[in-house]
């Protein structure tokens, strides 16, 4: 119970801040106003809500390709002169999704390729998601064991099962399970602690492991206003690629296990001629 409270607090501090950063608004770049639009323009400005506050309740997290579009121009228009609070409302959202495990990570690495290019887009994305997901593991290492287990009791026993069986190559195996496209990198983040998996190996393959697929949406993000669906973010030859790079994962993986079962076999070949050897000595 004291766990549940704890972890109900945290989100509720950190939803708190996020409402008031995106809700107080910094005022945005004046627009050059038309001469002909003259005295019926001032007296429907009077009546209309403040151009911040209409900006304001445009600030979601998007949930098509559509709002995606709307929230990139909004964002680029403030960026012309608040950088640093663009900057600050990105990396806060993206956070915020990646700690608590909220689906649509692959909507912010576009909008980082969108706002802030592809190289500076890639790194920001690959350094959030990073961070994020070591939050992720770190709020389910403090409050979400016991949840996690008893919610999903066959997910939890199986992949500890597949961790033991790749101990001697962990680190490997981490990297193909973040370079396969279909794995749920969430339910990694949150079960990592029950797996005991360290926090630096558990950071170092979200960083790396995730670089292709986060490199993916960057790029599409620096030319979002080309894209017309997002089936184009994932066709078959890019799942194709990333299926490539995550089974080429793997072989390191394979060779070490390979060398040791081989190491234990000579050990014990030498340990039996030893012994072999001694009780002839003895007859």
């Amino acid at each position: 119970m004291r766990s549940l409270v704890g972890l109900i607090a945290v989100i509720s501090t950190a939803t708190f801040y996020l409402y008031l950063l995106s809700t107080y608004l910094p005022p945005g770049p004046q627009l050059p106003k038309r001469e002909h639009e003259g005295e019926t323009r001032k007296s429907n400005d009077e009546d209309s809500p403040s151009e911040t506050e209409t900006s304001a309740s445009r600030l979601k997290f998007p949930s098509d390709l559509h709002e995606l579009k709307e929230m990139a121009e909004l964002l680029q228009f403030y960026k012309t002169e608040h950088t640093g609070y663009v900057l600050l409302l990105f990396c806060s959202a993206y956070l915020y999704k990646q700690a608590f495990a909220i689906p649509g990570s692959s909507f912010l690495n576009i909008l980082a390729g969108a706002l802030f290019g592809t190289w500076y887009g890639l790194l920001l994305a690959c350094v959030l998601t990073t961070v994020g997901a070591t939050l992720c593991f770190l709020l389910s290492q403090a409050f979400g064991k016991q949840h996690i287990v008893r919610l999903f009791p066959d997910k939890v026993a199986m992949l500890q099962k597949k961790v033991e069986e790749n101990r001697s190559s962990l680190f490997f195996f981490l990297l193909f399970l973040r370079f396969f496209p279909m794995s749920p990198n969430w339910f990694l983040n949150m079960t990592s602690p029950i797996l005991n998996i360290p926090v630096t190996l558990f950071f170092m393959a979200v960083f790396i492991g995730l670089m292709p697929y986060n490199f993916i949406c960057v790029q599409t993000g620096s030319m979002l206003s080309q894209i017309s669906t997002l089936d184009d973010l994932f066709s078959w030859s890019v799942v194709l690629k990333l299926l490539l790079i995550a089974c080429v994962a793997l072989l390191p993986g394979a060779l070490i296990r390979k060398c040791s079962t081989r190491h234990l076999h000579l050990d014990g070949l030498e340990t039996n001629g030893l012994s072999q050897d001694r009780k002839k000595k003895n007859r």
